[in-house]
C-alpha cells in the first residue's frame, strides 16, 4: 500500500505540471514534492493576482531562473493600474516564515504532535472519519472551508466532500465576512450580483460608504476614489471617526445598531422630495408602495433621537444623495458583521432602487468583499448553494451539475448545509463529531472564542489543513496537513467586482507541503473515490467544470477560453457567455463591450427573480442583542487595525516589514473624556471585560472613538474572548462589531 501511495502522489505531482514545468526536481524520498514552478521564461516576469484581500490587484513577479525573487505592482492590470499596499509587497515574505507547515503532523495517544508521513497521514484520515461516520451517521462529519484557497480548489472540495464523502454540511469563513450581502443580494435581486465595477469610484458624484473603513481594508479601491475627477461628496455612516470618515464631506458618527432606523428615515425624506425615480421603479421593482408606507413612521426626529446625530446631519445627508446625478452606496464588515445586517444591506439596495442609482455608471448597491476569494467561495464551493450558484432542492439543477461532473444525480444532496454556527452547535448536541479545517484559523477568529475552543476538545477527530503549524486552530488539532500557499499553487481568485483572474505557481512550497488541490486528490484516492473524481485531474480541467455548470446561470462564464484569455484580458469579469463572445466576434467592433472591458450589471434594468424585477425587502429593527448596562457600561468596537494587518496576522506577521508598519502589542482606543473619568493615561494597561472574557491592552487616547465606547482591532487572539455570539436570522453571520463591556485599569 505504501509503494501505491508513493506511486499515486508521484503521479498527482507529474500530471499536475508535466507541460507546465521545464524539469521535476524529485528528491530521493519526498514522493516528488517540492517541484519547480510552472514554466515562464528563467529570467523574465508573470502576472499573478494577490492572495490578501478582494480588491484582487495585479502583481508583477520578478523571476530569476525560473523562481519568484520579488515584486511589484502590475502597471497594466485594470484592478490596480500600478498601485500596490504593503501586503501586496510582502506576498512573497510570508511564504518564508520559519514556521511553515512542512510535513503531516499528527497527535499520539500522549498529546504531542509527531512528524508522519502522507502515507499515515491520508489512512488515518480516512480510517478515523469513516469510523465517525459508521458509528454517527455520515452526517456526523463535516468541514469548514474558505475564501483563502483559489476557486478550483474550492470547487473540489465541496464535490468531494457532499458528492463523494457523504458530508452533507459544510460551511466556509466567508459566513463571518459575506454571508449578510449574498443573502439580501439573493433576496433583492433573485441572485448574489454584486453590480458595480471598480470604475464606478472614480465616476460617482456622490459615494456613500456605511460601516466601512476602505482606507484601510481596501487601500487600493479607496486611491481609485482619489481618482475620482468629479469632486465628489463622500458620506460616510460609522460610529468612530475612521481614516475615510476623516476624509469624507459629512461624518455621520451614528451610535451603533442605528443603522436601520437612519436609513428608513432618509428613505422617508427622499420620498418626501419627491427625490425619487419612479419610472425606474414602475418598470423594474415590486413592493415599492408597501415600502413607501414602511418608512412614513421613520421620521428624521426619531432617527436622531435613537442615532444621536442631529436633525441636521440626516437632512443633509437625503438632500446630497437627491442631488445627485450618480450615487453610489458601498457597504462592507459594519453592515455585515450585525445582527440584522441583511436588513440594513437591503435598506442601502432599496436607497440605490428608489432613486434608479443602479445599472448607471458611478452608480449601485455595492457590497465589498472581504477576502481575496470570497467571491469564488460564494458561487463555487458547494457551501451556501450548490455550485454555480444553483439549489440544492432543485432537481433540474442537482442533474445539470451531476451531468457536467459526469456522476448521477442521486450523489448530490437535495438539501443545503447547516450554517457556520449550527455546525458548531451541533458539536453540543452530538450531531457533529468530526471536522475537516481547510485555511481558515477560526481558533482566533471565530466569535466567542472560548467556547469555540472548549467544542474542539469534543470532537472525536479534527483535521486542519493550513500553511502554518503555529496556526491557533492547527494547535488543537488532532492532524495536522500542510498545505501550500498563494504563489506555490495555480487557479483563478474572483475579486469584489467579479473579476476572475489568474494565481500562478511562481515558488517551491516547503518541504512535503502540497497545493490543497492535491491534498483533495489524495484524500479521493484513500476514501476510493479516484474514479468518481477523475475529471478533477488539474486546476484547468477543474476551471472547465465550473465553466460547464456555470452555463445559464447568472454567472455564466462559458464564454472564457480558458488561463489564457484571463491572463491575455488582465482577469474577466463575470458574467462572460458562449454568446457573449460569439456576439463579441461576430461584430468585430471596438465599440463592442468585450472580455477585458469593465462592465456593470443590471444596465438594461432586468433583474434575477422570475418577473426580472428586483424588490424591496424591509423589516423593523431588532433590539440590540447585548446593550450596555450599569455592569457593562461601556460598548466595544472591532475592526482593522491598519493596513499592513490582516485578520488573524497567519500570513502578515511573518513579515518584518509589516511588523513596523503595525503597534507591536494589543491597545485599546478610548476617548479622553472617559479616560479622565476612568483614571486612564495614554499608555496605561487596560483591562476590558465582557461576560465572556477578558484581555489586557495598552490605552490609546483618541477622539476617533465616542464617549460610552472603545475599539479594539480584530487582529489580536484575545479580541473574540470578548465577542457576543448573536447571528443575522437570515445570513447567519455573526454580529461582531458592538458588545458590552467593563474597562478598568490594571
Amino acid at each position: 500500500m505504501l509503494k501505491t501511495a508513493q506511486a499515486h502522489i508521484g503521479q498527482i505531482l507529474r500530471a499536475w505540471d508535466g507541460a507546465q514545468t521545464r524539469d521535476l526536481l524529485r528528491r530521493p524520498g519526498d514522493f516528488g514534492l517540492g517541484q519547480v514552478p510552472a514554466a515562464h521564461a528563467p529570467d523574465a516576469t508573470t502576472t499573478s493576482v494577490c492572495g490578501f484581500c478582494s480588491t484582487g490587484c495585479g502583481l508583477k513577479v520578478h523571476l530569476k531562473e525560473g523562481v519568484a525573487v520579488n515584486l511589484s505592482p502590475e502597471t497594466n492590470y485594470p484592478v490596480n493600474l500600478g498601485m500596490a499596499c504593503p501586503k501586496g509587497w510582502e506576498a512573497l515574505n510570508v511564504l518564508k516564515a520559519d514556521d511553515r507547515a512542512t510535513h503531516p503532523l499528527l497527535r499520539t495517544a500522549a498529546g504531542e504532535m509527531k512528524r508522519v508521513d502522507w502515507h499515515t497521514a491520508m489512512t488515518t484520515f480516512t480510517d478515523r472519519f469513516k469510523a465517525v461516520q459508521a458509528q454517527h451517521g455520515p452526517e456526523s462529519v463535516a468541514f469548514i472551508s474558505t475564501g483563502q484557497i483559489v476557486t478550483e480548489e474550492m470547487c473540489f472540495l465541496g464535490a468531494l466532500a457532499k458528492f463523494g464523502m457523504g458530508m452533507l454540511h459544510g460551511d466556509g469563513n466567508t459566513r463571518q465576512c459575506m454571508a449578510t450581502a449574498v443573502a439580501a443580494y439573493k433576496e433583492s435581486f433573485g441572485f448574489d450580483a454584486p453590480p458595480y465595477t471598480y470604475a464606478d469610484f472614480e465616476e460617482s458624484d456622490v459615494l456613500v460608504f456605511i460601516g466601512g473603513n476602505p482606507c484601510l481594508a481596501h487601500p487600493i479601491m479607496w486611491e481609485r476614489v482619489w481618482r475620482n475627477p468629479h469632486q465628489p461628496d463622500i458620506i460616510v455612516l460609522d460610529p468612530r471617526r475612521t481614516e475615510t470618515a476623516a476624509a469624507a464631506t459629512q461624518h455621520l458618527a451614528l451610535k451603533p445598531k442605528s443603522d436601520l432606523t437612519l436609513l428608513y428615515a432618509v428613505a422617508n425624506l427622499l420620498l418626501e422630495m419627491n427625490a425619487i425615480d419612479r419610472d425606474f421603479i414602475e418598470k423594474h421593482t415590486t413592493a415599492f408602495d408597501d415600502f413607501a408606507r414602511h418608512v412614513q413612521p421613520y421620521t428624521p426626529e426619531r432617527a436622531a433621537a435613537e442615532s444621536g446625530l442631529s436633525i441636521k446631519q440626516i437632512q443633509a445627508m437625503a438632500k446630497t444623495i437627491a442631488q445627485g446625478k450618480r450615487v453610489s452606496f458601498w457597504w462592507t464588515m459594519g453592515v455585515n458583521q450585525n445582527h440584522e445586517g441583511t436588513r440594513i444591506a437591503q435598506a442601502i439596495i432599496n436607497l440605490a432602487l428608489m432613486t434608479g442609482n443602479i445599472g448607471r455608471p458611478g452608480t449601485g448597491a455595492n457590497s465589498i468583499t472581504g477576502q481575496c476569494n470570497a467571491m469564488g467561495s460564494r458561487l463555487f464551493s458547494n457551501t451556501t448553494s450548490l455550485l454555480g450558484g444553483h439549489a440544492f432542492n432543485n432537481p433540474q439543477h442537482r442533474s445539470k451539475v451531476a451531468q457536467a461532473l459526469g456522476m448521477a444525480p442521486s450523489c448530490i444532496p437535495d438539501q443545503g448545509s447547516l450554517a457556520y454556527d449550527q455546525i458548531l452547535d451541533g458539536i453540543d448536541t452530538g450531531r457533529i463529531r468530526g471536522l475537516w479545517f481547510v485555511a481558515t484559523n477560526p481558533a482566533h477568529s471565530w466569535i466567542h472564542q472560548r467556547q469555540f475552543r472548549e467544542r474542539l476538545k469534543k470532537l472525536d477527530f479534527a483535521v486542519v489543513q493550513d500553511m502554518y503549524h503555529s496556526a491557533d486552530t492547527a494547535q488543537l488539532a488532532d492532524l495536522v496537513l500542510p498545505a501550500a500557499g498563494w504563489g506555490e499553487k495555480e487557479g483563478t481568485f474572483i475579486n469584489s467586482e467579479r473579476r476572475i483572474g489568474r494565481v500562478k505557481k511562481v515558488s517551491r512550497a516547503p518541504g512535503e507541503a502540497l497545493a490543497d488541490f492535491h491534498i483533495f486528490q489524495l484524500v479521493a484516492h484513500y476514501w476510493g473515490l479516484s474514479e468518481q473524481f477523475k475529471a478533477f485531474s488539474s486546476p484547468a480541467a477543474t476551471f472547465e467544470l465550473m465553466k460547464d455548470i456555470s452555463a445559464g446561470q447568472p454567472c455564466d462564464i462559458t464564454g472564457i477560453e480558458g488561463y489564457d484569455q484571463l491572463d491575455a484580458c488582465g482577469g474577466v469579469q463575470w458574467p462572460w457567455s458562449a454568446a457573449d463572445a460569439q456576439a463579441t466576434s461576430a461584430t468585430g467592433s471596438t465599440d463592442t463591450p468585450g472580455p477585458d472591458t469593465e462592465r456593470r450589471l443590471f444596465a438594461d434594468g432586468r433583474f434575477h427573480h422570475p418577473d426580472g424585477r428586483a424588490r424591496f425587502v424591509f423589516d423593523h429593527p431588532a433590539p440590540n442583542p447585548e446593550p450596555a448596562d450599569d455592569d457593562y457600561p461601556v460598548t466595544l468596537l472591532t475592526g482593522r487595525g491598519t493596513a499592513s494587518q490582516w485578520h488573524t496576522q497567519t500570513r502578515t506577521g511573518k513579515s518584518a516589514v509589516l511588523r513596523k508598519l503595525y503597534p507591536q502589542g494589543p491597545y485599546v482606543e478610548i476617548n479622553p473624556h472617559d479616560a479622565a473619568q476612568w483614571g486612564i493615561a495614554a499608555g496605561t494597561a487596560v483591562r476590558v471585560t465582557s461576560r465572556r472574557g477578558s484581555l489586557v491592552a495598552a490605552a490609546t487616547l483618541t477622539h476617533a472613538v465616542q464617549p460610552g465606547q472603545i475599539f479594539v482591532p480584530m487582529h489580536d487572539v484575545q479580541t473574540n474572548q470578548l465577542t457576543f455570539p448573536s447571528f443575522d436570522p437570515h445570513s447567519r453571520q455573526p454580529s461582531y462589531k458592538a458588545c458590552a463591556v467593563h474597562v478598568a485599569r490594571v
